[in-house]
């Protein structure tokens, strides 16, 4: 009897370390945030527009799909970011999930990109512009899991080249709205 309880024992703790073993990449978060020399409103203004991400470095151009759509629906505004290239044209499909333009918030996730372009799937983000003392303070923050989904990614799509990206265009961002604004210690 006790050995085969034991047997049963070892069975299930084999079970379990194989389960644990191909369980695959964790979801991964990145978060940053700068303080602006600007009112909340003055930087909302300038971001605060899904249609509009000219004030990020790394796009070229936005464009809503299909063409004319409302910018403000969530789970039906959709954008087209063309990325800056040196050829070709990447591009990066986004969905709006929430707007709060009371709260100076929208949330939206990647629908397709390509994980030459950003090393990663699964992609949801939130940026929002908060009152510190009556300057802005903008926090970009994102849930993502790596370009490669299963287990031994190559270099290129392993958890560390998709947090570098993401950190990357979060970088770019907060640098070209702290350029403009200025920013506050």
């Amino acid at each position: 009897m006790m050995t085969r309880m034991l047997g049963v024992a070892l069975g299930a703790t084999l079970i379990l370390a194989t389960a644990a073993a191909a369980h695959g990449p964790s979801r991964l978060k990145t978060e940053m945030s700068v303080t602006l020399d600007a009112t909340p409103d003055e930087v909302w203004e300038v971001i605060g527009r899904f249609d509009d991400m000219s004030w990020h470095p790394a796009v070229a151009s936005t464009e809503m799909t299909p063409e004319g759509a409302p910018a403000d629906i969530p789970d039906e505004s959709t954008r087209i970011l063309h990325l800056q290239a040196e050829s070709g044209d990447p591009t990066m499909t986004e969905q709006l999930i929430q707007i709060d333009p009371e709260n100076r918030m929208y949330k939206y996730m990647i629908t397709e990109v390509a994980v030459e372009v950003l090393p990663v799937t699964n992609y949801s983000s939130s940026l929002q512009v908060k009152d510190k003392d009556g300057k802005a303070e903008l926090v970009w923050k994102g849930g993502y899991y790596r370009g490669f989904p299963n287990n031994d990614p190559p270099e290129n799509l392993n958890d560390a080249a998709a947090e570098a990206a993401v950190a990357g265009v979060y970088q770019a961002g907060l640098d070209a709205l702290a350029e403009r604004f200025g920013t506050v210690e």
